[in-house]
């Protein structure tokens, strides 16, 4: 199943959580793979709290600042964007126990953009 995520800024996280769990059919045991068909975004498992999501933004900002004379950047300048991304990861599995995503307590799903504002498509798969 595929959902569409809108993104509003060049970074910017987006809790899929409930879109994902829609994605889920009743009754289902398994895991549940959620995975970005884009080379600027990625996925993580994290606490949708607003002081963190604002420290993983600046932390992505100094591991790889954007500017910094990538090679990449003579094509479209978002090297940057890539280099995030392939440190977030593409995709994530999550436990899926009677039709329900198995995260704990404080866990979301989120996705990451790291060269918007975009509209994206995330893939959602269920194996059983």
């Amino acid at each position: 199943m595929s959902l569409q995520v809108e993104t509003a800024a060049r970074t910017d996280i987006v809790d899929v959580t409930a879109d994902v769990a829609e994605a889920v059919p009743s009754g289902v045991d398994g895991v549940c793979t959620v995975f970005v068909p884009h080379t600027t975004a990625g996925v993580v498992v994290n606490e949708n709290e607003s002081r963190l999501l604002a420290d993983l933004e600046s932390a992505l900002e100094r591991l790889v600042p954007r500017g910094e004379g990538y090679d990449h950047d003579a094509i479209d300048d978002n090297a940057d964007a890539h280099l995030r991304a392939t440190l977030l990861g593409e995709s994530v599995s999550i436990p899926v126990v009677d039709g329900s995503l198995a995260l704990g307590t404080w866990q979301s799903v989120l996705f990451v953009e790291c060269d918007g504002p975009r509209t994206r498509s995330l893939e959602v798969a269920i194996t059983s």
